[in-house]
């Protein structure tokens, strides 16, 4: 029987004991309950991909905040941003306030313009918005400035993502229409530059009114303005401007001691400089040949004083040419855009200063040497020996603060008040210098100070550039004094003495523009900008602490 059970185990069995389907012995699948629910996004068991374990501070390593368990809060918090509303400030506030910011937690831009069903059109808006900022760049605006008025003109006219970029001689700005979308981008390069104060005022009315909600300005009306200020002329004829030049060398001449001969002397010198210079850049001449070439006459007219034997302080000749010469305007630039980050633009203006600063010393030494050969015998004592006349002093102080701003192309509407807040700069320099004791680097910052503390007040009453309320203002506190002496001590080959002396002037005129600087940003203290708040923890976005 065992071999007969044995027998019939050893039988081969059918075709459905060996079915391919058929689970082996040992082998029981797993069933499921019909009732029990399945999801069709449900990732199968096991399909998990299995992460090789990476060494810790390894390149290729995912940090240990991706991780889910371990992530910090979200980016963007759960009550959202807080809505930032900066209508009631000017645009120069909100356009600067919304550039410090990340690009993707700006405001949404609110339509000030009407556009088209299409959309904006984005080559004119952006050409517009180069063409602005090439104007205002040219005229002496700051960087920062410049791409506040190109932010605000690009969002009036529906363009968000955008970024311009401001250098020296180069304007660029890039819109992306969304974070997938391909960017466009264009340039123009500054080619020309000069002072005219007039056209800055106008340019800047038409970005506040283009920034307007209640003013309706299109795209062909923002053209035809900008076309209408480009061929306005200037408003003070060539003769007023040289008469203006003359006047402020003479009245720089009062100031540091001169008498009446002294100021006729100073106007002559200055003229002939100024017609020099114009001829100079009738033939091409570059700006360095002006300079040298315009601070010869005053120079010579001075030694030429001097070995007559008249007793008059010649060197208030030379002193007056050279507070007429001196490029304050691009130093205050060049500090003012460094300050505030720019450093770029910053190093330009200040290398252009540096060249104008040398030419006006080789046109002064050059006379100073010719002038020793033929035994003159200047004083040096004589510069710094400045007599107190506080009256006139104040008066001669507003003349050239007012011949100053002709000069410049102002506003006959701005002239006025800059030449006030000028005296007052005078006034507080000599209170503190010459009645306080308190030496003239410190004294003149906080002149200056005031001077852009004024400024920056008068600008914002008026929605304007506070260049017109400032530049001209600073004129009585141009080291026009140190500058001089320090010359004649390298004529007279005490160089060591006159290093000092003029690194003296260049502290001068950092304090300057530094003052200017910081009385600007103290303004803000005294204005509320609606909206700045809300930015106020990611400032550190545009202006770094250096690490």
């Amino acid at each position: 029987m065992a071999e007969a059970d044995g027998a019939e185990d050893r039988k081969p069995q059918s075709d459905e004991a060996h079915s391919a389907f058929t689970p082996p012995p040992g082998m029981e699948p797993e069933v499921l309950e019909e009732d029990q629910p399945t999801s069709e996004f449900a990732r199968p068991a096991g399909a998990d991909p299995v992460q090789p374990e990476l060494e810790e501070g390894s390149a290729f390593a995912a940090p240990a905040t991706y991780r889910a368990a371990q992530s910090p809060p979200a980016y963007t918090p759960g009550q959202g941003f807080p809505v930032v509303r900066m209508k009631e400030s000017p645009w120069q506030d909100r356009m600067r306030t919304m550039l410090r910011m990340p690009v993707d937690v700006r405001p949404v831009p609110e339509l000030v313009q009407r556009q088209s069903e299409a959309g904006p059109a984005v080559g004119r808006v952006l050409d517009l918005t180069l063409r602005i900022g090439e104007l205002l760049l040219a005229g002496g605006e700051g960087a920062e400035d410049v791409e506040a008025a190109m932010f605000a003109v690009a969002r009036s006219y529906g363009l968000d993502r955008c970024e311009p970029t401001v250098t020296f001689t180069m304007l660029s700005i890039t819109h992306q229409p969304s974070l997938v979308g391909d960017p466009v981008s264009a340039s123009r390069t500054v080619r020309r530059r000069g002072p005219d104060y007039n056209r800055l005022a106008a340019v800047f009315r038409l970005v506040d009114d283009i920034s307007a909600h209640e003013i309706d300005v299109s795209l062909e009306e923002a053209y035809r303005r900008l076309a209408e200020i480009r061929r306005n002329r200037h408003p003070y004829p060539g003769w007023m401007l040289t008469a203006s030049a003359g006047l402020l060398a003479g009245a720089a001449s009062t100031l540091v001691g001169g008498g009446v001969l002294v100021f006729v002397a100073a106007v002559i010198g200055a003229v002939l400089g100024d017609r020099l210079a114009w001829l100079c850049a009738g033939r091409g001449l570059p700006e360095f040949y002006q300079f040298v070439v315009a601070a010869m006459p005053p120079a010579a007219i001075g030694v030429a004083l001097n070995m007559t034997g008249i007793d008059v302080k010649a060197s208030a000749v030379i002193t007056g040419g050279l507070f007429a010469l001196l490029p304050g305007r691009a130093l205050v630039a060049a500090v003012q855009d460094g300050l505030t980050g720019y450093y770029i633009t910053a190093s330009a203006r200040l290398l252009e200063v540096m060249y104008l600063f040398i030419g006006i010393i080789m046109g002064v030494l050059v006379v100073l040497y010719v002038g020793l050969q033929f035994d003159a015998s200047p004083r040096p004592e004589e510069v710094l020996q400045i007599q107190q006349r506080p009256l006139i002093q104040i008066a001669a102080s507003m003349v050239l603060v007012f011949t100053f701003a002709i000069l410049l192309q102002q506003e006959r509407s701005t002239v006025w008040i800059v030449t006030l807040n000028g005296a007052v700069a005078w006034v507080t320099f000599g209170a503190l210098h010459y009645a306080g004791g308190i030496p003239p680097v410190p004294s003149t910052a906080i002149a200056a100070g005031l001077v852009g503390l004024f400024g920056q007040l008068f600008s914002r009453y008026r929605f304007a550039s506070a260049l017109p309320y400032v530049t001209a203002a600073i004129g009585p506190l141009l080291p026009g004094s140190a500058t001089y002496y320090g010359l004649l001590l390298i004529a007279e080959n005490r160089l060591n003495e006159g290093l000092g002396s003029l690194v003296n002037a260049a502290a001068i005129a950092l304090a300057i523009a530094i003052g200017v600087n910081l009385g600007s940003e103290a303004s803000r203290l005294f204005m509320r900008i609606p909206g700045a708040a809300s930015a106020a923890k990611r400032r550190a976005a545009k202006r770094t602490r250096g690490f």
